[in-house]
């Protein structure tokens, strides 16, 4: 069911959410400070593009809170209100509920970043 629900996934609305991390991603890597913000932002396009059997576990301490609301303030915000928006959407039909709930986890991903873990289950 994971395989079916990632092709469907990819298909209506997962490319362009795994794009947008990509394309964030290569603009923090444009400079040295934003490196870590970068990379970041390509280990999540993978859960963007599959995110069905993955689930995101949040830790992480001082520094993760002080990189988290630098996010916040450039990208963040943006990018957790476009993937709400998407997943209320689907959330418009009964069968398109679990499309909007793995919008709604990638809006939190967008709204905190750092500290978080991506764990197969």
């Amino acid at each position: 069911m994971r395989l079916f629900g990632n092709i469907l996934w990819f298909v209506f609305g997962g490319f362009m959410s795994g794009l947008a991390w990509i394309l964030s991603g290569v603009f923090w890597c444009i400079t040295v400070i934003g490196i870590p913000y970068g990379l970041q932002c390509f280990k999540f396009a993978s859960l963007s593009f599959c995110p069905f059997g993955k689930d995101v576990v949040y830790g992480g301490g001082a520094v993760s809170t002080l990189a988290n609301i630098i996010w916040l303030l450039f990208f963040g915000i943006w990018m957790a209100l476009g993937n709400a928006v998407v997943g209320l959407i689907w959330c418009v039909t009964i069968v398109g509920i679990p499309f909007g709930k793995q919008f709604f986890k990638i809006a939190k991903l967008s709204l905190t970043p750092f500290g978080a873990q991506i764990i197969r289950f």
